[in-house]
């Protein structure tokens, strides 16, 4: 088998996207030691190695997440960790993306957070074969998000960059904080009610655990499932997970990505059509020049050119077939008339009537003939026959 070699950034790639897919490694809790910490002073972001008495892993925290620490982390402090597993593909590395930290136990945001996950998919809420189809030309988008920040902007920007003549409807919601998961579940309910967006899209800036959890909400999770509009969740960053992913229709990294994932270019749709018109155009020409060449060879053919001579041809046939038939008849019968004539010959030569030519007769009593003398008595008549009629006789001795 011929193989087709890669290149190192298209293997690191692939193996990314391998773990990404993972639901597993999006969302992890582990435990163990730090060693080789690193507070990068001029990002804010936390570099270091949490290890096992067997094995260890490369680790990092950004700013974003590590301004929420309520503790200093420092070597040989044992921690738990929760975030998720992803690629570093520039050095082709694995690693946990920390989102939050504590010295020791289980918080109890994460114990609600797979609580929930798992009952709600034990329920069916996550089942694939319960998502809605993502329309393929939404004319009207709906988005729960925050009126201000980036999260909106970006998604109007990528939206009507890709389709200037699709409408973005936006209905305010919080995002975080108290009572954020009542008005989100309530934003949808509201859109389903008023049914005037062809899909729904639930965005949000990145944040720590504390800050998505409204998306982690069971009334959030259950307003989504129950939705009768399609809904995109764009929570958080590419590595946050959140329950509002698992039971959305559809899951994108980025709220950039999710009006990427809704609204397709037409642009380069119109782009495609046009490439696709040339092919037709160029197949269309190709296929009329070879009908007209089958034409062309069909009108040059004997029986457009002279219609007549295969009718020629098929009497010249009759011709001498019935010759030949002819022929093998005369035969048959020259041969037979021949046989015939050798068959009477032979007949004649052995024919009594030849004999009584020649001078004899037929001696008969009663119709039988007389074959030996002791059958005749004396006085008795006989019949005599000749080659010229018969004589009754009478035997006289």
């Amino acid at each position: 088998m011929k193989y087709q070699a890669i290149s190192v950034s298209e293997l690191n790639l692939y193996i990314k996207n391998k773990i990404s897919e993972d639901e597993m490694l999006a969302s992890v809790l582990v435990k163990g030691e730090i060693s080789n910490f690193k507070n990068h002073y001029a990002t804010g972001h936390l570099y270091f190695t949490l290890k096992d008495e067997k094995s260890l892993i490369k680790c990092i925290m950004f700013k974003g997440y590590a301004d929420k620490l309520d503790f200093t982390p420092k070597d040989g402090m044992k921690v738990m960790i929760f975030g998720s597993v992803s690629v570093y593909e520039r050095d082709g590395v694995y690693q946990i993306y920390a989102k939050a930290m504590q010295e020791d136990g289980m918080g109890n945001l994460y114990k609600a957070y797979e609580e929930l996950k798992s009952r709600l998919e034990k329920e069916g809420l996550f089942d694939v074969a319960q998502k809605k189809k993502i329309p393929v030309f939404p004319k009207e988008i709906g988005v729960l998000t925050s009126q201000t920040g980036a999260v909106i902007r970006d998604i109007i920007n990528v939206s009507t960059r890709r389709n200037p003549n699709v409408h973005i409807k936006l209905l305010p919601v919080p995002v975080q904080g108290e009572g954020a998961a009542s008005k989100i579940a309530k934003g949808i309910e509201t859109m389903n009610k008023l049914g005037n967006v062809d899909v729904i899209i639930l965005a949000r800036g990145g944040g720590s655990l504390e800050d998505l959890w409204p998306f982690n909400e069971e009334e959030v999770a259950r307003a989504i499932y129950n939705s009768k509009l399609p809904i995109i969740s764009a929570v958080g960053h590419e590595t946050d997970f959140t329950i509002a992913d698992f039971v959305a229709d559809l899951r994108a990294p980025t709220p950039s990505a999710a009006a990427e994932l809704a609204v397709p270019d037409i642009f380069k749709l119109k782009e495609n059509i046009h490439v696709y018109q040339n092919r037709f155009k160029i197949l269309l020409q190709k296929k009329l020049e070879f009908m007209k060449m089958r034409y062309e060879k069909c009108m040059k053919s004997r029986v457009f050119t002279d219609p007549t001579r295969k009718i020629q041809d098929e009497f010249m046939k009759i011709e001498s077939h019935v010759k030949t038939i002819e022929n093998t008849t005369k035969n048959i019968f020259n041969k037979e008339q021949t046989n015939y004539i050798k068959l009477i010959t032979k007949l004649d030569s052995i024919s009594p009537l030849k004999t009584l030519a020649r001078g004899y007769t037929i001696t008969q009593i009663d119709g039988n003939v007389v074959k030996s003398a002791k059958q005749i008595s004396e006085g008795q008549e006989v019949d005599l026959k000749f080659v010229d009629g018969e004589r009754k006789a009478k035997i006289i001795k």
